[in-house]
């Protein structure tokens, strides 16, 4: 399926090239914050079809903030979940193209640089809203999975984003498909891994799981996302060195999810300070992930620029 991609546009690519870009933070937090309940197990992408203006108005809070990136309210969106609402192929088709205009909606006539759309593809255990992203090992074969990824990747592919996030991946098996997966679709990707005492989720070495993007022509970026800001601190350099690619990275709070009681537990340890040190170790794509708001976002922001300036200075 071609890309709706704009011809002549930009390269994200070249973009990371020419300097760091900062991505948004967490969706679900500022939509949460904003009075919507997100407990269906479509979580955000449940706005898609009920409260897209409310989608539009997170996306604006976060590019306010100084975010580059806005990632859409695709991550928990399949069309098996879809169906559950009595959404069919097409209507799915619609909602997830529905994602990536949002974002381009959220960026439209803004002053200043360009904004980046990246469409948001978690893995197959968040779709299942059961806490399985953080484990990964589902049980199904490779065959399967590619036949529950590559479908939504056509569609969010031929919305025309800038780039296809893969995220929150907890399983080098997992990401493996999800290369081949991406594949032909004319639409750049990155490749980000949770990660847990050095480890994928799934207790792989992220030494392992960083190096399926060095040969990986569609990734352009590889990293960690919703991960302890600790984990990212380790990973950076790691990716960096490993993949020979710029780094993405963005963690989350540092408070720990429940899977049991449905809860953020613990006290939050995310400072916009590291920043300069993830940049510094080869990263390019900088911000944060769930419980990571708009506040500090724009900290963020201020801390990629000064270390911009620093570098140019």
């Amino acid at each position: 399926m071609e890309s709706a991609r704009a011809p002549g546009a930009p390269d994200f690519a070249a973009a990371l090239a020419a300097g760091p870009l900062v991505l948004d933070g967490g969706l679900s937090n500022q939509l949460a914050a904003a009075g919507h309940d997100l407990s269906d197990g479509l979580w955000s992408a449940r706005l898609l079809a009920d409260a897209p203006e409310a989608v539009l108005a997170a996306h604006r809070a976060y590019f306010a903030a100084g975010a580059q990136v806005a990632i859409t309210a695709s991550y928990q969106a399949g069309f098996a979940g879809f169906a559950r609402r009595g959404i069919g192929r097409e209507g799915a088709v619609r909602l997830l193209a529905r994602s990536v205009e949002l974002a381009r909606e959220a960026a439209r006539g803004l002053p200043g640089p360009r904004r980046w759309v990246a469409a948001s593809v978690g893995p197959y255990g968040a779709v299942l809203a059961d806490g399985s992203e953080y484990r990964g090992r589902y049980g199904l074969t490779a065959a399967e999975l590619e036949a529950f990824h590559r479908p939504r990747l056509e569609a969010l592919a031929a919305a025309g984003p800038d780039v296809l996030a893969l995220e929150t991946v907890p399983d080098v098996e997992e990401a493996r498909v999800l290369l081949r997966a991406v594949r032909g679709l004319g639409v750049p990707a990155w490749l980000s891994f949770g990660a847990a005492g050095g480890l994928t989720r799934a207790g792989q070495p992220l030494a392992e799981a960083f190096a399926l993007a060095a040969e990986a022509d569609e990734v352009v970026a590889v990293g960690v996302n919703c991960c302890a800001p600790e984990e990212a601190d380790r990973a950076v350099p790691l990716a960096a060195r490993v993949s020979g690619k710029p780094v993405v990275v963005y963690p989350n709070s540092g408070e720990g999810w429940d899977a049991a009681a449905g809860a953020w537990c613990g006290a939050p340890t995310f400072e916009a300070g590291g920043v300069a040190g993830w940049l510094a170790a080869g990263a390019r794509l900088v911000g944060g992930c769930c419980r990571v708001g708009p506040e500090a976002i724009r900290a963020v922001a201020a801390e990629a620029a000064e270390a911009a300036a620093g570098r140019s200075g």
